[in-house]
């Protein structure tokens, strides 16, 4: 498994219109893809659980990757997050 802590740089935080292209892009792994808030764990690979998760600018989350495909999904998904610092 990788876990990769992330802080959340974007300033309207993972909403619909990133998350849904983070879920498109976690859909692409094999790899079980699940998003750790405070201690509440949420399906990457769902939009509407990771909406249901409320994540802010600021947020400190956990991004955690386990199958066949982890190291290049945990790679994948961390790059797409940081660039929505804009």
């Amino acid at each position: 498994m990788i876990k990769k802590e992330i802080r959340i740089n974007n300033p309207t935080g993972l909403h619909t219109r990133p998350g849904n292209q983070f879920v498109k892009l976690a859909k692409t792994f094999t790899s079980d893809i699940t998003i750790q808030k405070d201690s509440n764990l949420f399906n990457g690979k769902s939009l509407v659980k990771l909406m249901k998760a409320g994540i802010s600018q600021g947020d400190m989350i956990t991004l955690n990757c386990e199958g066949e495909d982890e190291v290049c999904a945990a790679e994948a998904l961390e790059k797409y997050i940081a660039g929505l610092e804009e």
